[in-house]
């Protein structure tokens, strides 16, 4: 005669929370998985607005900011062009702008020369790129323009470029002279 296999007597109760235990760890893990993706994601956007704006720069500082023969000195998918880094380098030497300064120029998603369409004159251009503006977006690419006037001796326009900007932004930018670039977002295919 076999002997039945028995069971190890473990209560319902028990049981429920040791599974509710597991669940909670699950939980635990998939909140820090989300973040990560919401991470990912939103460098994802980022990367794919900068490169919009490559294509489409001349239209956006043409109609915005009354600007043409636009060229792009610096970004993310480029090098600095070599005189334009050198130039950096001098006024970060002789004192025309500190080491913050430099870096901010450094880090713009883009850095482009231009000339103004009324009266032909030169003029850099720094422009921050963002899913959805914000104030700190504001405030680094105005410092960034602030600079490249400070290096170059001539006007320089700061603008952030992006598919969203609240209506608070919307004044912060207006009130540090800084443009906003309407980017179009990308079609989607339902």
């Amino acid at each position: 005669m076999a002997v039945a296999a028995q069971q190890d007597p473990v209560s319902p109760v028990a049981q429920i929370k040791a599974d509710f235990s597991q669940i909670k760890a699950d939980m635990s893990q998939i909140k820090i998985d989300m973040s990560q993706i919401k991470i990912d994601m939103a460098y994802l956007i980022d990367s794919d607005l900068e490169k919009r704006l490559h294509r489409r720069l001349r239209v956006l500082t043409k109609r915005t900011l009354g600007l043409r023969r636009v060229s792009v000195v610096q970004s993310w998918f480029r090098e600095p062009v070599e005189d334009f880094a050198d130039h950096l380098l001098e006024a970060l030497e002789d004192g025309r702008i500190t080491d913050a300064q430099y870096h901010r120029i450094d880090q713009m998603d883009l850095i482009m020369q231009a000339r103004r369409c009324a009266d032909q004159a030169a003029v850099w251009v720094a422009v921050g790129a963002s899913n959805r503006v914000h104030e700190g977006d504001i405030e680094r690419t105005r410092t960034a323009a602030d600079a490249l006037q400070a290096v170059f001796q001539v006007d320089a326009v700061a603008a952030v470029a992006g598919y969203n900007i609240g209506p608070q932004d919307a004044d912060r930018a207006k009130a540090a002279s800084v443009y906003y670039l309407q980017a179009s977002p990308p079609e989607r295919e339902d």
